[in-house]
């Protein structure tokens, strides 16, 4: 995700500077290479020599005869990306006034000027973070173009957001924008039929790929829904549900006005009348009346007959000559962008095989899931008339 970005990571006096070790492994792990920038309050909580042998870079701790802020964020500095994470009040409210006074305030003030991506993960007790002065500045820096990582508010503190927020806005900032402004809706994992209070019918989809696709949207630059039953993702408007039904109402929903659907999700064929108690096991003769779910790419279709959809076909026989056939098939009768066809084996696992079948053409792609993600983010700008490269 960040391979090839230079990442200046400014770290300020907040108690979650101690987190900065891990973040800079995190950033690094992703293939980001790091060079610390940090204020005097912040070597009072985390020492230069843990962010040096975090980043394997030596640590900028004030600003000399070398004038380290124009080497790192100048007009043509090492930087592809300022990260100020964490951020405190005080650093917000210098960066809004271009006061500099510390390390990483003059490396925000000369990014600014230079027009070096700034990402800010603030971190401070909620009151301070309500502040009207506060709330004031991060309006002004955002007005600036500056891209901020919300923090989780909770136990009266607005802690720094979660690693994978960072690093994902951190991606957004420095790479490819082929997708900036356009609303992408996903679709991802399983769908569940209640069967009764207790059990249900559900497939072995685990929503790792339509999230490595929302994923992928959202860092170039995409308003990104994602229609899932799973967890919480930092990168996309989450609509949770559970069953087809739900799944198909709030999909139509979030496409009344996307640019494009990925129906990434392993949705319920069937569903089944719910008992309102639990049946009771030991019965000998028990029969579930199967009734078929609407397809949802068809009922999207329907009701937005130009947008671009692009869709999935998990097969769990036949060789690749088969799955193309069966992809075309599906590509020709919704009226789809293109399809993605891939073995029913890689459900659950990190890496894939899929086949990216399109009008007149079919691309291989084997590899993780993350890379697929960006594949068909590329294709999805390539659709929409946008430069898959952002230039």
């Amino acid at each position: 995700m960040l391979e090839g970005v230079n990442v200046a990571l400014g770290v300020t006096g907040s108690i979650a500077a101690v987190k900065t070790v891990e973040l800079a492994h995190e950033l690094r792990r992703r293939g980001a290479d790091v060079r610390g920038v940090m204020t005097d309050s912040a070597r009072g909580i985390v020492h230069p020599w843990a962010v040096e042998f975090a980043t394997d870079n030596e640590v900028v701790t004030e600003i000399t005869g070398s004038v380290e802020h124009v080497e790192l964020c100048g007009s043509d500095g090492w930087a592809d990306v300022f990260l100020i994470a964490p951020a405190t009040a005080n650093t917000v409210g210098k960066i809004a006034g271009a006061v500099d006074d510390t390390p990483v305030t003059t490396c925000a003030t000369t990014a600014l000027g230079a027009g070096t991506p700034v990402v800010i993960a603030p971190a401070m007790h909620e009151p301070m973070y309500d502040h009207p002065g506060v709330l004031e500045a991060i309006d002004t820096v955002a007005e600036w173009g500056v891209d901020f990582v919300d923090p989780r508010v909770e136990e009266g503190k607005a802690k720094i957001a979660t690693e994978e927020a960072i690093v994902c806005d951190v991606a957004r900032a420095a790479g490819n924008r082929s997708l900036e402004g356009e609303h992408v809706v996903v679709t991802a994992g399983a769908t569940s039929e209640s069967i009764d209070p207790v059990r249900v019918i559900t497939n072995r989809s685990s929503g790792k790929m339509g999230r490595a696709v929302a994923k992928a949207c959202y860092v170039r630059g995409a308003d990104v829904t994602l229609v899932q039953n799973g967890e919480d993702v930092p990168y996309a408007d989450v609509r949770e549900v559970e069953s087809a039904a739900e799944m198909l109402a709030a999909t139509r929903e979030a496409c009344e006005d996307a640019d494009a659907l990925v129906s990434a999700a392993a949705i319920g064929d069937y569903t089944v009348q719910t008992s309102g108690e639990k049946i009771r096991s030991g019965q000998d003769d028990l029969t579930l009346e199967l009734e078929p779910t609407p397809k949802l790419i068809d009922e999207i279709r329907a009701a937005r007959p130009d947008l671009p959809i692009v869709g999935f076909k998990t097969e769990t026989s036949g060789g690749e000559a088969a799955m193309v056939g069966r992809a075309r098939e599906t590509l020709e009768r919704a009226g789809l962008a293109f399809v993605v066809a891939n073995d029913a084996s890689v459900m659950g696992s990190d890496r894939t095989r899929a086949l990216l079948v399109h009008e007149g053409d079919v691309a291989r792609y084997e590899g993780t899931k993350t890379g697929l993600g960006g594949e068909i983010a590329a294709s999805i700008a390539a659709v929409l008339g946008r430069d898959p490269d952002g230039e």
